[in-house]
């Protein structure tokens, strides 16, 4: 058995891109830890705060809640400051994550693959998935780390752009809504200017979590000050979401081969 370090950017990143394998990993037998670069202080205020209740109080509530429906061994906050999307003010706060030296985040994450003797550790691909700074900068530091550490496998998450527009166009061939984004073309430019995710000839690995479906949906749920039951992710039936959410994507950086189903411990 191994152990699997998963490096996000914000509370819920690793709901949305990693809770299946991160649910898969833990039923195998294999120790998960969930590293968790900000305190996600820049996302959805929501109305139900307590007195005296902060926004980053309750998204580490949530994230906590999160982590106990996957089944994660460790939570570990490098509590940076969110950054905020491209070209906020957020982005120059000197606490940011973006602000933060390379090395000093990367030998953070370090100490913690060192602690763990991790084998696998997955990070976003090269523009985080959809162009935020802190995915970025996840990308960055956390290939630093692996370099820092040594004999660590590296895995990027990201989206494969293609079946989502297979999905999206076999959706409308059925007259059914995929979600509630009328509005979201992957093709389009997302925060950096890059279209959404990565296509499908760059991306490695596909890996099949639908037998952890509900899990991965129930941790979404665990971040309701972000994603509320009317969002774009909770609303689709269960099978339109399983289709949609059912396989997660990874880039193998140096891999001799296209695309196949796969696994993060082979």
């Amino acid at each position: 058995m191994g152990t699997l370090v998963c490096f996000h950017a914000h509370p819920d990143d690793e709901s949305i891109g990693t809770g299946g394998t991160l649910a898969r990993a833990k039923a195998e037998g294999h120790r998960t830890v969930l590293v968790v670069a900000t305190n996600g202080d820049h996302g959805e205020v929501p109305a139900d705060l307590a007195p005296g209740e902060t926004l980053v109080d309750r998204r580490r509530v949530e994230t906590e809640r999160s982590a106990a429906v996957l089944g994660i061994d460790r939570l570990v906050w490098l509590d940076y400051t969110d950054s905020g999307m491209t070209g906020w003010e957020q982005n120059d706060h000197h606490q940011s994550f973006l602000q933060a030296p390379l090395d000093e985040a990367a030998a953070l994450l370090a100490d913690v693959l060192r602690q763990e003797s991790a084998d696998v550790l997955v990070v976003y691909d090269w523009h985080g998935v959809y162009g935020h700074p802190d995915h970025v900068k996840v990308h960055h530091v956390g290939h630093r780390a692996a370099e820092m550490v040594g004999g660590v496998t590296v895995f990027e998450v990201t989206m494969n752009r293609d079946a989502i527009v297979r999905q999206f166009s076999a959706a409308s061939e059925a007259g059914e809504r995929f979600g509630d984004r009328d509005d979201f073309d992957p093709n389009a430019p997302a925060d950096d200017g890059n279209p959404f995710g990565e296509p499908e000839s760059a991306i490695t690995h596909s890996v099949d979590v639908t037998p952890y479906i509900s899990q991965k949906r129930e941790s979404m749920r665990c971040h309701a000050s972000q994603l509320t039951d009317t969002s774009f992710f909770l609303t689709m039936p269960d099978d339109l979401f399983a289709v949609a959410f059912g396989t997660e994507w990874f880039i193998k950086p140096g891999a001799d081969h296209g695309l196949r189903e796969g696994w993060l411990f082979e």
